[in-house]
């Protein structure tokens, strides 16, 4: 829109909602990314949240590995020019890199040299409230990319020039609906879920055409009158409950079936909405087709500790307890370490436990893997009542990895954290904060004795034994994890605004390199032309961020002036 058109349509640059997109050179040679490709992706791409549907997080190269790792070196770094948390994996079609920013920007890049091909960015609006300001990514499809807005929009891409094809309202942002997460892209199906359980919405799940923009389904997380789940709620409860779904899912393109992570019931407190609460706090496998809920599970019930557990489980092919099965692996931010396993109309219990210290849960229910509580630590209303872990859980929405070569799963950790406050009803207004307590009264501190905080950990899923652990002393671990088929696990998530590479079976640190600020994006590997990149994006802000300013002062050690701004680290080993 030029500037006599702006006038003319009475609009003026401070309030006119007009994206750019900058155009230093079109993409040439572009591959269209198909369901065949999605569903088994060459090994040098990374076009998935996780790589690939399981959400595993595993990258099969192994050009880079325990025996040249030290000898990795930057070869390119791009400056995104925006500050907050960068939380998106780098996405990459044969040789094409897609970088997602806070403020809803896209930057294509060359992904072998970093050269820029084009930058989208949205104007959002002066009256957006962002709770979370970052993005996870990019979804692909054939000549597109997607993107999930925090103004609460899908936006199509082409993929070749960064000009919009076409923009799609899914909620209203003035109400506290906002997305963050990367599209998830199914058979031609855009699918995302909505965020904002901290402002009493009721979390979606929903689908757009690919082509059109079209709606196709949506799926409330929170039944209505009528539906099955909705006895578990009292009177109205339900149509303010939270159940955000604010991460990817993950896809079993054999069942045809969709893995979902849906976060807390609101407001915190549990005492404000009586019953089990489904399917607040769950998974549900969902239809692609019609978003039909084909099972659940639920994790923990009556949520009144905000532990989302919007991190979609891992899918894994299991060998436990002298049966193989198929398996939901999901390390929760309730503490458990949860092994389900996963049936086309079915969801069973296996296993579960702590993998941090809690003092919510006494233990699990065998027969139905029901949590069993203890009421001391749970929140009520005009009552201080103090828990461990803390609010971000044992493990927030930071992605775990499990590695096909050495079967473990890796979890980004946080212990010795525990958290506190008063449950307080106040009144529901749409766009404002709806906690059930007053944000100045949320505690977190180090529970006493405590000499270290963040945990790299490895788990034998089948066994339910700890093969190693990595100690952070001064900083909690809020970075996703990633691990390769050189027996290589990549971690940053520090405020030492380290990135770091283990090696996978024994959890020795093999190599580490000092970036710009801290990490909470995951890493990911590529190829481009016969080598092997590893790259991520630095850039700390949100929920980090917010964890470092409360301990500031209480931690003898834990800095909180971590640098901001958002830079693309590429990795290559050094050929002598």
């Amino acid at each position: 829109m030029t500037r006599k058109q702006l006038l003319l349509s009475g609009c003026v640059a401070f309030s006119c909602l007009v994206s750019t997109f900058a155009v230093a050179g079109p993409i040439e040679n572009y591959s269209p990314v198909t369901s065949a490709r999605l569903e088994n992706p060459e090994p040098g791409n990374w076009m998935l949240y996780r790589r690939t549907y399981d959400g595993q997080g595993y990258s099969p190269l192994t050009q880079i590995n325990t025996s040249n790792v030290k000898d990795l070196t930057p070869v390119w770094t791009f400056s995104t020019g925006v500050l907050e948390g960068h939380e998106a994996p780098p996405i990459v079609n044969n040789g094409v890199m897609f970088v997602a920013t806070p403020m809803g920007q896209v930057i294509a890049l060359n992904a072998k040299t970093g050269e820029e091909y084009w930058r989208y960015k949205r104007q959002l609006p002066d009256d957006l409230f962002q709770l979370h300001p970052t993005s996870r990514g990019v979804g692909l499809w054939q000549d597109k990319v997607y993107l999930a807005t925090t103004d609460d929009h899908v936006v199509a891409l082409d993929a070749k020039t960064g000009k919009p094809v076409w923009d799609t309202k899914v909620q209203d942002y003035k109400k506290g609906q906002y997305m963050t997460l990367m599209p998830l892209v199914v058979d031609g199906k855009v699918i995302v879920g909505g965020s904002g359980g901290e402002f009493g919405v009721r979390g979606y799940v929903v689908a757009y055409d690919a082509n059109s923009g079209k709606e196709l389904w949506r799926t409330f997380t929170i039944p209505a009158e009528g539906e099955p789940g909705h006895d578990t709620w009292s009177g109205d409860d339900w149509k303010s409950g939270g159940g955000a779904a604010w991460m990817t899912g993950n896809y079993d393109k054999d069942t045809k079936t969709i893995y979902w992570g849906i976060g807390n019931a609101a407001p915190w407190p549990g005492s404000m909405h009586p019953g089990d609460n489904l399917y607040t706090s769950s998974v549900l496998g969902l239809d692609p087709e019609n978003g039909k809920i084909k099972t659940h599970f639920q994790y923990h019930q009556n949520d009144s500790w905000d532990w989302d557990e919007v991190d979609a489980p891992m899918l894994i092919d299991m060998q436990r307890d002298g049966r193989s099965f198929k398996s939901l692996v999901h390390p929760g931010r309730d503490a458990i370490f949860w092994v389900l396993e996963r049936k086309p109309d079915k969801i069973n219990y296996v296993a579960g436990w702590p993998f941090v210290k809690t003092n919510v849960w006494k233990g699990v229910e065998a027969e139905t893997g029901r949590p069993i509580l203890d009421p001391d630590h749970k929140p009520v209303l005009g009552k201080r009542v103090e828990f461990c872990p803390s609010l971000w859980g044992g493990k927030d929405w930071p992605s775990a990895a499990y590695s096909q070569n050495t079967k473990l799963v890796y979890v980004p950790a946080n212990e010795n954290f525990c958290g506190g406050f008063t449950g307080e009803k106040t009144p529901l207004v749409p766009g404002q904060l709806w906690l059930g307590t007053r944000p100045e009264d949320i505690g977190l501190s180090p529970a006493p004795g405590a000499d270290h905080f963040g945990e790299l950990q490895a788990w034998d899923p089948a066994t339910g034994k700890k093969v190693w652990q990595h100690d952070y002393k001064t900083s909690q671990l809020f970075g996703a994890v990633t691990a390769t088929a050189g027996d290589l696990v990549l971690a940053g998530g520090t405020n030492d605004r380290f990135f770091r590479i283990f090696n996978a079976k024994t959890g020795e640190l093999l190599w580490e390199q000092k970036t710009n600020s801290g990490i909470m994006a995951m890493p990911i590997s590529y190829e481009v032309d016969g080598t092997q990149y590893i790259a991520v994006q630095s850039g700390w802000g949100v929920d980090a961020q917010r964890i470092q300013d409360a301990l500031a002062g209480k931690v003898a050690g834990f800095e909180n002036n971590v640098p901001q701004g958002g830079v693309v680290w590429v990795f290559a080993v050094n050929k002598k």
